[in-house]
């Protein structure tokens, strides 16, 4: 039995521990350290441990000088990501940050352009591809049961962003905008779906409801709570993006839809329903069922999608094969929130090459 691959958490708010209990509960890997400059996220982190020694540090740089880990795992805020990869990066350790990769398009090039050299793996926690329903029937569509495909439309009907520490996710500045911080899921999905580069983004979207009354030293936060894009692609395949946060009142909080020439599949979260149907045969032929992955050990708030990511994640560290979820897409999600915005705050179409 080789030694357990030894991990460093980098942040553990929420979803630092979420990465951590999903780690306690896989074979053959230990968190053996963590770092937060907030000691009730610190103290969090030890609980969380369940028992298991675990050094802490008040500074990710301390962590990182201490050289204890083989694998870092980045869950800081996200204005703070570029900052941290650049540290963490000259470790030569294996690397997941989460999403967004950066808030900026320029900071992720940056991070794009030192990844395509880095000598270990280089991951972006883009979880919402190893949901097992989506998972599913990206696999159909990647299989040719659709056809050609033509169309992708995904919503998300939710509750509004949660609460964080220092509520540093109430503005725009630190989160890179709604589009980005949260949707930049739903742009890498896209993109896996089409296996295509976008060309160019359409897109509406406001405050309307959420989080007006708080004020933050004097400021109201900025960030949009709901919006509708469109993104057309190279190929040809257009994707369209409808987003409410201010929508507690549903059964499924994400629908997903891929359309081609010749059949539909739709997944539904968190019901795991799926539903496949050809167009010869009408609605008669849809076919339904509950996707579930028998290998999740831990559901955590991304319905067992995380704990299937490190289980890959982990394998590509051990056997030093390349990232399945790259930098080039954590590079490319970001763009897609950026134009989004943009054509938002403009109140136009947005060509992607314009923040190439």
């Amino acid at each position: 039995m080789s030694a357990p691959l030894r991990y460093g958490l980098i942040g553990t708010g929420m979803m630092g521990l979420e990465h951590q209990r999903n780690l306690n509960a896989i074979e053959g890997v230990e968190v053996v350290a963590a770092a937060d400059p907030e000691p009730a996220s610190l103290a969090a982190a030890v609980a969380t441990a369940e028992g298991r020694a675990i050094a802490t540090f008040s500074d990710y740089r301390e962590l990182l000088a201490a050289d204890l880990c083989d694998a870092y795992v980045i869950s800081s805020p996200n204005f703070t990501h570029r900052a941290v990869l650049d540290d963490v990066m000259a470790s030569g350790k294996a690397i997941m940050v989460e999403k967004p990769m950066c808030t900026t398009v320029k900071d992720a090039r940056h991070i794009l352009e030192r990844a395509q050299t880095y000598p270990n793996v280089f991951w972006v926690g883009l979880e919402y591809r190893y949901m097992p329903p989506v998972q599913h029937i990206i696999n159909v569509a990647a299989g040719g049961e659709l056809g050609e495909i033509a169309m992708v439309a995904i919503r998300e009907h939710r509750h509004p962003f949660l609460v964080k520490v220092g509520d540093w996710n109430r503005f725009s500045e630190n989160t890179g905008g709604t589009l980005t911080e949260k949707c930049c899921h739903f742009f890498d999905l896209m993109r896996l779906i089409a296996q295509s580069n976008p060309v160019r983004v359409m897109a509406s979207g406001d405050q309307r409801f959420n989080h007006l009354d708080e004020r933050y030293d004097g400021r109201t936060p900025d960030i949009l709570d709901n919006a509708f894009v469109i993104v057309d692609f190279e190929n040809g395949v257009r994707a369209s993006l409808d987003l409410s946060m201010f929508a507690e009142g549903s059964v499924n909080n994400e629908e997903l839809s891929i359309v081609g020439r010749t059949g539909k599949a739709e997944a539904f979260i968190p019901s795991g329903q799926v539903r496949v149907g050809q167009r010869k045969k009408w609605n008669r032929g849809v076919a339904e069922e509950t996707i579930t992955d028998d290998r999740v050990l831990v559901e955590g708030f991304h319905h067992g999608a995380s704990f299937l990511e490190h289980l890959d994640f982990a394998e590509a560290i051990r056997n030093q094969t390349p990232a399945l979820v790259t930098a080039e897409d954590g590079y490319w999600s970001v763009v897609m929130g950026a134009a989004a915005h943009l054509s938002i705050d403009e109140g136009r179409v947005v060509a992607i090459r314009e923040l190439l």
